[in-house]
């Protein structure tokens, strides 16, 4: 079981984790570096007529070593989407992208590309953060859990949790929908997503749920609930919580995988999505810990998606046989971890 950031009410949970060393050269160097310096915008001349029906683009943050398990990733999911559509791609990265890495999506992708950096401060450690606790912290987590041990893997959920949406390259975006490189896409998709969400109200959208290490979130519902008490006014009366409970009023550990979501900018950019980010930020689970309303959450139960271990398969016999390679009774659904079916049944 991986651990991811998750969503819940109004909200997401946010994967949050341990786990610091004293910046780097490198990272010093990289504080002296200004983003704009890095973006790097392809337009397609045969797209300058599309009229897309929203605002929306792929977001992806991948390293150049990625490069070979992305071009497979993007070449799948516009052959089995974006061919039709010609959604814009984003590519972020915490160093500057090389020319073979641009060169290879532009080719690999039917819309236009634009590359950024992710500026330091939102790839860092924050001030207030204990260094020598964290690292301990780290240090004890160790190889129990999914990248107990890696301060990279920390960097990238606090980033996702609190700051992609904040790129300048995103400015001009009101829709995203998350891809990480290696995922893999087994379904074609008659129809587009980001228009279904926007037609429907819908704020966010997954494909797979599961069970969190309570080891990595020890916290996370004692500060949930501290928030909630500062913020009653950002507290939906139509939340989820009997979805995220137990019997006895506990976390359950239930979660949205989020290396698959489909959502609002505009909502992660409101007022209420940033106090309750900036409320957890400040607690300090980003690094001491490993951290990541119903009506507005839609399950994409007819994407098919698998990222390793797991994958999303339609179970409609039909459908599953006219657009997927996909085993339905391999899906993630089925499986005693995933949530899945629980919230399907609110």
């Amino acid at each position: 079981m991986q651990p991811s950031v998750k969503a819940v009410t109004l909200s997401r949970w946010f994967l949050l984790v341990v786990g610091l060393s004293c910046p780097s050269p490198i990272e010093q160097a990289r504080a002296l570096t200004h983003p704009k310096q890095h973006e790097d915008v392809r337009l397609k001349p045969e797209n300058a007529r599309i009229n897309h029906p929203v605002r929306a683009a792929f977001v992806i943050l991948a390293r150049n070593s990625e490069l070979h398990d992305l071009r497979a990733t993007v070449r799948q999911l516009e052959d089995q989407f974006n061919h039709r559509y010609r959604y814009p791609y984003v590519f972020l990265n915490d160093e500057p992208f090389t020319d073979e890495f641009k060169q290879n999506m532009e080719w690999a992708t039917s819309g236009d590309c634009h590359f950024g950096l992710v500026p330091y401060e939102h790839w860092s450690i924050p001030p207030w953060i204990d260094r020598v606790r964290a690292r301990w912290e780290m240090h004890k987590m160790g190889n129990r859990v999914p990248y107990g041990d890696s301060e990279s893997y920390r960097k990238m959920c606090r980033f996702e949790s609190g700051f992609f949406f904040r790129h300048p390259l995103l400015d001009q975006f009101d829709w995203y929908w998350r891809v990480e490189p290696g995922v893999e896409f087994s379904c074609a998709i008659p129809y587009d997503p980001f228009k279904y969400m926007a037609d429907n109200n819908k704020l966010y959208g997954f494909t797979i749920t599961l069970r969190e290490f309570p080891i990595t979130v020890k916290s996370l519902w004692s500060t949930t609930n501290a928030f909630r008490a500062a913020y009653p006014e950002y507290v939906s009366p139509n939340n989820t919580l009997s979805w995220l409970t137990n019997d006895s009023g506990d976390y359950n550990m239930c979660h949205f995988w989020s290396n698959f979501e489909i959502g609002s900018l505009e909502f992660l950019r409101s007022e209420k999505y940033m106090a309750y980010f900036n409320f957890l930020d400040r607690a300090g689970g980003f690094f001491m810990e490993r951290w990541g309303t119903h009506p507005h959450v839609h399950y994409f139960g007819d994407i098919g998606y698998y990222h390793k271990p797991f994958q999303n398969c339609p179970t409609d016999p039909t459908y599953n046989a006219q657009y997927c390679f996909c085993s339905a009774n391999r899906s993630m659904l089925f499986n005693s971890d995933s949530c899945t079916k629980d919230w399907l049944a609110l």
